[in-house]
């Protein structure tokens, strides 16, 4: 009988124990449900402080990286060659019936047509033909190289002793600034973007200002702009003053002794009046730091008249001082150069010939003309 008590009390006591575990186990598992913390994220041990850390291992953010711009000499040599597949047939053209063996009126008329149709102008085309005219029965058609005959005059008519100088500098420990206008479309912010491009690869230091305050596509694409060439871009809040930012940029400039700051101006052409007015202010608001030094209009090479009419009005509203032709690759009307230069009395001083980013350069009229011939 006390064996099988004994026996009866052994197993109760291990069915109690094995019950205690269950019951152990089953509240661990719930203790996270219970609690409402995470458990599946573990954070791993600190390590011990005299254990060095590799150099490799430490993660430094990578630093901006900047496009190198060409230089003005290898850039002319490429453009040189974009403008003469782009406008060789209006050069060759007035060879072939130069080159003829009699010029008589028919021919002389239908050379006034190839350079109306150019867009040299009325009256520049007028003046160009009556030299050729003189030059060519004076010496004789056959005595003479009508090719050589046409290039002098064509330079003549382009204008090779105008001051071509983009004036960058300022003085008395002022930077160099450019006011940048033109209707939205011509390519102007593109041109302010350009433009730094050239000068920085100059090795001049530069800051750019987002004045185009309407545009909120401007202001990002000029900020790109500078990034890519590690320029400082100054901007504000969209639709805020534009004299404003061009005061602060120009500011800007000045306080860090920079070469040259280039504003972006808006573009909207809404009424002369208004124009007159935010442009004015501008300029007026720039010149409480730093004289403007520089006042480039930007035109779309291809809207022929309509670019000629947009030129009149800028040229009412702000001393314009230089002319930009952007887009002259897209059409074989490069007596656009001289019919603006007519109409302003100021010089083209820059030409955009493709859109990529060094794709502008300083006009030369010489090459200009050599690549017009072919």
């Amino acid at each position: 009988m006390g064996e099988w008590l004994y026996l009866i009390i052994g197993v109760v006591v291990v069915a109690v124990g094995l019950t205690a575990g269950l019951v152990t186990t089953t509240r661990r598992r719930k203790t996270p449900e219970l609690s409402g913390r995470r458990t599946d994220v573990i954070a791993p041990p600190e390590a011990p402080s005299d254990v060095p850390v590799a150099d490799d291992l430490l993660v430094e953010p990578a630093a901006p990286t900047t496009e190198k711009p060409e230089t003005t000499a290898s850039r002319l040599v490429r453009l040189r060659q974009r403008l003469a597949g782009a406008q060789g047939g209006f050069g060759r053209g007035l060879l072939a019936l130069l080159s003829r063996e009699r010029l008589d009126e028919d021919t002389w008329e239908s050379i006034e047509d190839t350079l109306l149709t150019a867009d040299v102008g009325v009256a520049p085309t007028q003046e160009l033909v009556d030299r050729l005219r003189t030059r060519l029965r004076v010496g004789g058609a056959e005595a003479q190289d009508p090719r050589e005959v046409l290039r002098e005059e064509l330079v003549a008519l382009v204008g090779p002793d105008l001051d071509r100088r983009l004036q960058i500098s300022g003085a008395d420990g002022h930077p160099g600034v450019v006011l940048v206008v033109g209707v939205n479309g011509t390519g102007k912010t593109t041109t302010v973007g350009k433009l730094a491009r050239i000068l920085v690869a100059e090795d001049k230091s530069v800051v750019l200002g987002a004045a185009d305050t309407f545009r909120a596509a401007a202001v990002e694409q000029l900020a790109t702009w500078g990034e890519r060439v590690g320029v400082e871009v100054v901007r504000g809040a969209e639709g805020g003053d534009p004299a404003s930012v061009a005061f602060d940029a120009v500011r800007e400039g000045d306080e860090r002794g920079v070469d040259t700051v280039i504003v972006d101006t808006a573009g909207r052409l809404q009424n002369k009046a208004g124009l007159m007015d935010e442009l004015g202010k501008v300029k007026r608001v720039i010149e409480k730091v730093a004289p403007v030094t520089e006042v480039l209009l930007v035109l779309d090479a291809t809207t022929g008249q309509n670019g000629l009419i947009q030129a009149r009005v800028f040229a009412e509203v702000v001393d314009v001082t230089g002319i930009v032709l952007t887009k002259l690759d897209g059409s074989a009307k490069g007596g656009i150069v001289v019919a603006v230069q007519r109409e302003l009395g100021v010089p083209v001083k820059l030409v955009g010939l493709g859109e990529g980013p060094d794709d502008l350069a300083p006009f030369e009229p010489r090459a200009f003309v050599d690549a017009l011939l072919g």
